[in-house]
């Protein structure tokens, strides 16, 4: 796809993208496809996947109590816990407001340990990653927030992920669809990290969803069901459920107004050639 060559173009060291249909075939790629990148908040995506895969396996259940007295999996999930961005602090009421937390992700990672018994890390890659031929791929233990942002991953890695997240083969779609396609908790407001605040602040259970925001880290032809995450290491991914694909793009350089102008492009420019 000659659209994926525009990330030549990017201030950054090393860039890969890549981009898949929603029946799994890999309709183009460019860059080191097997280069090893931080994945920052991407991470959450795959620690989601686990957590719901864990739900279906019956470990937890989404309406457990977990994190702060009233929150639960689904609370963690949806950053609605009330716990702060980076600290175990109580900020809100669970329920009340969007609030952004790689703290309750730490959280999620410990319920799920305690439930199943299995290291989070090893949790993730025997229920994500191996099934999904993604062998490069690792939760890093030492980051400070590991299931929040320590994940590791190529691009070849990433696209098998983006597969699954349209036609899913590890998780009943239904669960999917009600992770990425339905509000939970609707109408809450609060900080699209990078974007300032949204009036809502849509987000599924790990997956934030598009809706309405402007500006916003897609492209404007992206549809407002449009769901992934991005991350602070300079990496996005997203998946279109209209136009039935998935764009990713991995580099090293931290996100920033480089980002935010040269992440749009590309996607309108993807959603263009097709």
């Amino acid at each position: 796809m000659q659209s994926l060559r525009t990330i030549d173009n990017w201030p950054v060291p090393n860039a890969a993208a890549a981009v898949v249909r929603s029946d799994g075939a890999l309709l183009g790629t460019h860059g080191p496809q097997d280069h090893l990148f931080p994945l920052a908040s991407i991470t959450k995506l795959i620690s989601s996947y686990a957590a719901l895969i864990a739900v279906e396996e019956g470990v937890f259940e989404l309406d457990d109590p977990a994190g702060p007295e009233g929150s639960t999996v689904r609370h963690l999930l949806a950053h609605t816990s009330g716990l702060a961005f980076d600290e175990h602090r109580v900020m809100a009421a669970p329920g009340n407001r969007r609030l952004y937390s790689n703290a309750g992700f730490d959280v999620l990672a410990t319920t799920l340990e305690h439930a199943s018994g299995i290291p989070f890390a090893q949790y993730v890659a025997e229920a994500v990653l191996q099934p999904l031929g993604m062998h490069a791929s690792l939760i890093n233990t030492a980051h400070r927030a590991p299931a929040g942002a320590g994940g590791l991953s190529t691009a070849a890695d990433l696209a098998r992920f983006a597969a699954e997240l349209q036609s899913p083969k590890l998780l009943d779609p239904g669960t999917l669809h009600a992770a990425t396609r339905e509000v939970a908790f609707p109408g809450l407001n609060g900080v699209l990290p990078g974007f300032g605040h949204r009036r809502p602040n849509d987000w599924g259970l790990g997956f934030e969803i598009r809706s309405h925001k402007t500006p916003h880290w897609t492209g404007t032809a992206n549809s407002p069901a449009t769901f992934g995450h991005f991350g602070q290491s300079g990496t996005f991914l997203w998946v279109d459920p209209t136009a039935g694909l998935a764009c990713l793009a991995l580099t090293d350089r931290d996100f920033g107004p480089w980002a935010a102008e040269a992440w749009p492009q590309l996607s309108d420019a993807v959603l263009a050639e097709m």
